[in-house]
C-alpha cells in the first residue's frame, strides 16, 4: 500500500510538473506564420525575478557582494560570467533546440532581416537552482514569447506564455548554474516548435 502510494505521488507531481511547463495562447494565433520560411528572433531580460527576489539587480547584488567578501575580485567575475550568459549561452541553446524542432520549415536567427515577422523570447522569472552534490534543485525559467511585425513591433501578431520550464543535464552534472539555467532555454524552445508547427497550419 505505501508503495502505491509513493507511486500515486510521483505520477501526480510528474502531471503537475508537465502542465506547469505547458504553453499557452494569451492572444492571438499563430495562423500568420503559415507559408512564412524566415523568423526573426530578439531576447528580452530587461525585467524578469531571480528566484525569491523581486528583482534581477537585487539578486544580482546579493550575489557579488557575497562573493566579493569570500574573494575579491570574484563578485565581478560572476556577474561578468551571467552577464555574458544572458547575450550568448542562453540564445545560442535557445536557438540551436529551436532551429532543429522546426525541421527546416522555418529558418529562426537573430538579425533575421529577410523576416517578415519577429518572435521576441521575453523571460520573465528565472529559478537558477543548485547542484552540490548531497543535494540539488534543478533551475527553471518562466517565457513569454511575443510575434510581432518586424518593421513594426507595436502591431502584437500572438503572446504566448510557458511557466516553469525545468532545466537540468543528464547524470546531475550540472554544477555550473549557467549550465541549468541553458537546459531551460533548450527545453522551452524545443516545446515552442513543436507547438508552432501544431498551431499555424
Amino acid at each position: 500500500m505505501k508503495k502505491f502510494k509513493l507511486s500515486l505521488l510521483f505520477l501526480l507531481g510528474a502531471t503537475l510538473s508537465s502542465n506547469a511547463q505547458k504553453i499557452r495562447t494569451e492572444s492571438g494565433d499563430l495562423s500568420f506564420l503559415k507559408g512564412q520560411t524566415e523568423l526573426n528572433i530578439k531576447y528580452d531580460f530587461s525585467d524578469f525575478q531571480v528566484g525569491g527576489f523581486s528583482s534581477e539587480s537585487e539578486y544580482k547584488n546579493k550575489k557579488i557582494k557575497e562573493y566579493n567578501e569570500k574573494e575579491a575580485g570574484r563578485g565581478d567575475t560572476w556577474e561578468n560570467s551571467w552577464e555574458r550568459d544572458k547575450k550568448d549561452r542562453f540564445p545560442n541553446k535557445f536557438e540551436e533546440l529551436f532551429d532543429k524542432g522546426l525541421t527546416g520549415k522555418i529558418h529562426a536567427a537573430q538579425n533575421n532581416e529577410k523576416a517578415t515577422y519577429t518572435l521576441i523570447v521575453k523571460t520573465t522569472f528565472i529559478e537558477p537552482g543548485f547542484n552540490i552534490g548531497v543535494m540539488r534543485r534543478s533551475a527553471a525559467v518562466a517565457f513569454e514569447y511575443i510575434f510581432v511585425e518586424s518593421g513594426d513591433e507595436s502591431k502584437v501578431m500572438a503572446k504566448l506564455k510557458q511557466p516553469d520550464v525545468p532545466g537540468s543535464q543528464f547524470g546531475g552534472y550540472d554544477y555550473d548554474t549557467g549550465a541549468r539555467i541553458s537546459e531551460s532555454y533548450a527545453k522551452g524552445a524545443k516545446m515552442l516548435a513543436a507547438y508552432m508547427l501544431k498551431n499555424m497550419k
